[in-house]
């Protein structure tokens, strides 16, 4: 008999998932808790993305573990990559519109490359109209 026998019996995939869902939920919950505690529109797209990104990359791979057949890994492949393509456009087009409408704290900013973009008339025709 095995002294450590806990009447149960564990597989790694078990663990492998635990790990992955435990990974997400905390991913989840830091992204609610920057969009709750960020100061502005900018800093709270960046806690909203990269959380997100990370803890869908986690429930992806834990699908794939449990359910390793090729549609599924082709499936979960191809939500990673829409995923990690959208997100970080989405999130640049919302930053963009929150700068040229003023919703964000300049303070914050370490570099603001826009400013001198648009003060030098070298941005885009939208962003001179600032």
């Amino acid at each position: 008999m095995n002294p450590i026998d806990l009447g149960f019996d564990f597989d790694v995939r078990d663990v492998f998932t635990a790990v992955l869902v435990l990974l997400a939920a905390v991913m989840c919950f830091a992204a609610g808790v920057g969009l709750l505690r960020f100061p502005d529109v900018l800093s709270r797209l960046h806690a909203a993305t990269k959380p997100q990104i990370l803890g869908i990359m986690a429930i992806v791979a834990d699908v794939a573990v449990t359910n390793p057949s090729v549609g599924t890994i082709t499936l979960a492949v191809a939500i990673v990559f829409f995923q990690s393509l959208t997100a970080p456009v989405s999130a640049h087009m919302v930053g963009r519109a929150a700068y040229r409408t003023g919703h964000f704290r300049p303070d914050t900013l370490v570099v603001d490359e826009l400013t001198a973009a648009t003060d030098a008339g070298t941005g885009p025709p939208s962003d001179r109209q600032l």
